[in-house]
């Protein structure tokens, strides 16, 4: 039924209970499974000397935070026996680096993590996951993490 599956990637204990997801339908029908990391490639604005010294920092930062996260996903794709492509892009929203990943490859499922977040929270802060279901026209299923409130 799914043949590509993407799961967008964030190093959070929920991405990885995407991962899981992902892992079990990756294995009932034999999909192949891409995970993504989107690094937004500098969200803040600025001039002067400071702002290029302080872009060059924020994208070794970036950098290895989703080197982290790309390896704790290979860790748990391989612990389940599930081999997976891992991608790192830059995107200036996340939720379109997303969908420009999920085109590009044709994928037919997107797993993926939603934090839950409420309120102003959600207001203020967005939400990754509403976006990509907001626009894609790929299904999608969202995996919420068991810890959190009415899951």
């Amino acid at each position: 039924m799914f043949q590509k599956i993407l799961v967008p990637i964030d190093g959070s204990p929920t991405a990885l209970e995407a991962v899981d997801r992902a892992c079990a339908i990756a294995k009932a029908f034999g999909s192949s499974v891409t995970a993504v990391y989107v690094i937004d490639p500098y969200p803040f604005t600025g001039v002067g000397a400071d702002f290029a010294y302080g872009q060059d920092q924020y994208l070794s930062a970036a950098t290895a935070e989703a080197n982290t996260a790309v390896d704790a996903a290979k860790q748990r794709f391989a612990a389940a026996g599930v081999k997976v492509e891992t991608r790192v892009v830059e995107s200036h929203a996340i939720w379109r680096g997303v969908m420009e990943v999920a085109e590009s490859l044709g994928v037919d499922l997107i797993v993926m993590g939603s934090h839950g977040r409420r309120g102003l929270e959600k207001l203020v802060l967005g939400s990754v996951t509403q976006s990509v279901l907001a626009h894609s026209k790929i299904s999608t299923l969202v995996v919420r993490s068991s810890d959190e409130p009415g899951s």
